[in-house]
């Protein structure tokens, strides 16, 4: 788990509902149970920094990182689809792109990304395709200087038609075997944490647990239902991170808090003998 990559769930699942905040000593905390060292956290805050993800502040308890309004649009965004608080539906419509691929590989990655991350699939080098349009997407490439043009196809769910471009942008077998992989290797950890661990135990377990299922956003582009095999096992790997989720959530919160009222106390003591 890298350092960056954990800051963001740790803002995301935890920090954005408690004024999306902290100070740099709670931070090192909240991130220690994880295996991630001082040092790597105080680099990813700074890099965090410079791409406009956090901004620094004096706190209370210290020096501190609050979320930068561009940081919180992506978290919530995030947060809906790891959740799924918003309901899928699909008119018969794919949004289609049609750009000119960078020319520099490294920048063709990071734009595969980001499109991925967005729902979009690949048709081929240059042509992309999503079952809803994008929000981010035009911003994207203005930014990104890609110069595209977007169209609308029309296909009635469960057509042939329909079917040949999802099976041709996604390759559902793999991410199907992706969700099988991810319920395996997950009950058993969680299996151990039991209503006898620590808090400490249970926020580890339920971050790692989030961290895996926070990889599916730039896997599965969350098709409607119309458009998915039958039994599809996203379904079921869904209702296992939910269940589990919410059972380690109480103790998780309780560390959370725990190491944020730890950095206000050693300030208040610091400021006393001061």
């Amino acid at each position: 788990m890298q350092a960056r990559s954990a800051l963001f769930d740790l803002y995301g699942d935890y920090l954005r509902s408690r004024g999306g905040r902290a100070p740099v000593s709670a931070l090192v905390k909240l991130l220690s149970p994880l295996g991630i060292a001082a040092p790597a956290v105080r680099t990813a805050v700074s890099r965090m920094v410079r791409q406009g993800w956090l901004h620094p502040l004096r706190l209370t308890s210290g020096p501190g990182y609050l979320l930068t309004p561009r940081a919180a649009r992506r978290l919530d965004d995030a947060a809906a689809r790891i959740y799924r608080t918003t309901k899928i539906g699909w008119d018969g419509r794919f949004d289609l792109l049609v750009l000119e691929a960078p020319t520099n590989r490294r920048e063709r990655q990071r734009l595969a990304a980001h499109l991925a991350y967005l729902g979009y699939g690949r048709l081929d080098e240059q042509s992309w395709v999503a079952t809803r349009a994008g929000e981010d997407v035009d911003g994207l490439l203005t930014e990104a200087g890609v110069r595209y043009e977007r169209f609308t196809a029309a296909h009635a769910a469960g057509t042939p038609g329909a079917m040949a471009v999802v099976r041709r942008a996604w390759n559902l077998d793999e991410i199907a075997n992706a969700y099988q992989q991810f319920v395996a290797r997950q009950r058993p950890l969680l299996a151990a944490v039991t209503v006898r661990s620590g808090d400490q135990e249970a926020y580890a377990a339920r971050f790692r647990l989030v961290h895996a299922w926070r990889t599916f956003l730039f896997r599965d582009p969350q098709l409607p239902p119309a458009l998915l095999p039958e039994r599809w096992p996203g379904t079921s790997a869904a209702a296992f991170f939910d269940r589990h989720a919410a059972r380690l959530r109480p103790a998780a919160d309780r560390f959370v808090e725990q190491c944020l009222d730890g950095a206000n106390r050693v300030a208040r003591q610091k400021g006393a003998r001061t």
